[in-house]
């Protein structure tokens, strides 16, 4: 890809979700987030393998019409309340419709079905930025209009995404789908908690990026992308490999690692709200995606060759391991005990 191209575009995604997380008129929001679509599509046809251009197809179809709900939501709420502030959304029909649309925007259940395959059609760094960085302005919007959203339609979205999450999870054999699956797993955590305690909500996708920061810029130092690749990463970095394990338990939300700490946290104040039901559900749900993170761990660190892989073996990896991973790996497994600092800054 041409470097003023690649530069154009990740300016115009910090651009874009700038926009969007700091307005307040509806129509500015929507501007932020067609910047942010337009802006990553280059990013995720760049390779022009047929996969890539179908991805930038797919996304470009699910965000547009989730951008036209976006606005049909806004303008609905302004014709009935004259109000185009976003934390002004009143009217229930148009919560409705924003919910929605945010879902599509997110992959939530039942609106998930494109981020697998875009995800699998991507490079592993445009599908960290998928995971993460467009997930942002989205969950901002819901952030803002959370005094106004549907409680019973909201619990029902994310426990649907935290059951199909796992379960789809469970028999996949290409990482980048895992991932995916992981991630609209994690979103149903953050849906059943943003109308009880936002800051929570963005508490979780803070801790989230981190960790699927850290899995992904792994993968790509290792250029593992399934698990018959993955099978073969101890012999030439096992220190790199043990790390990835160490990040894996932690998305899990295994003690004492960082992941522990959102999903301890949403445990707690669904408990306080007294919503036991939901939170014994949710919890039970997390036990079908930590099998699967087990079985990522265990291909990357214990499956050793010689293994039933048919595939050549790739040469050493000589370039050494960048900062960033290494600082993203620390964070993402040694937060637990800093929590008590965490929660007084929220």
């Amino acid at each position: 890809m041409n470097p003023h191209a690649k530069l154009i575009s990740s300016l115009s995604l910090l651009l874009g979700s700038t926009i969007t997380i700091s307005s307040n008129h509806w129509v500015m929001a929507w501007t932020g987030l067609e910047i942010n679509t337009l802006a990553i599509i280059p990013l995720i046809s760049k390779s022009h393998h047929p996969r890539a251009v179908e991805a930038a197809i797919k996304y470009f179809l699910v965000q547009a019409a989730a951008s036209a709900l976006v606005l049909f939501s806004s303008m609905s709420n302004a014709w009935a309340t004259g109000q185009w502030d976003i934390t002004q959304l009143t009217h229930p029909t148009s919560s409705l419709l924003l919910t929605a649309a945010i879902a599509m925007k997110l992959g939530l259940v039942p609106f998930h079905f494109w981020f697998p395959e875009v995800l699998q059609g991507s490079s592993l760094i445009t599908a960290l930025l998928l995971s993460t960085m467009m997930k942002f302005p989205p969950i901002t919007l819901l952030f803002l209009t959370s005094h106004s959203l549907n409680p019973a339609l909201l619990t029902t979205m994310a426990i649907a995404s935290a059951a199909l999450g796992g379960w789809m999870g469970l028999n996949q054999t290409q990482v980048r789908k895992i991932l995916a699956f992981s991630s609209i797993s994690h979103l149903g955590w953050m849906a059943v908690i943003i109308i009880y305690n936002p800051k929570l909500t963005l508490l979780t996708f803070y801790l989230y990026t981190l960790m699927t920061a850290t899995v992904f810029l792994t993968l790509n130092t290792t250029k593992a992308l399934s698990l018959s690749m993955l099978m073969t990463t101890w012999t030439k970095t096992p220190m790199l490999s043990t790390t990835l394990m160490l990040a894996l338990l932690s998305l899990a939300g295994l003690p004492p690692l960082t992941g522990f700490l959102p999903k301890w946290l949403i445990i707690q104040e669904l408990t306080k709200q007294e919503l036991t039901t939901t939170a014994t559900i949710i919890a039970l749900l997390s036990l079908l995606g930590l099998f699967f993170y087990l079985r990522l761990a265990y291909y990357s660190t214990i499956t050793l060759p010689p293994n039933s892989t048919n595939r050549m073996k790739q040469w050493h990896i000589n370039k050494p391991t960048s900062t960033l991973t290494a600082t993203l790996a620390s964070l993402s497994i040694s937060l637990l005990p800093l929590s008590p600092m965490i929660l007084a800054t929220i």
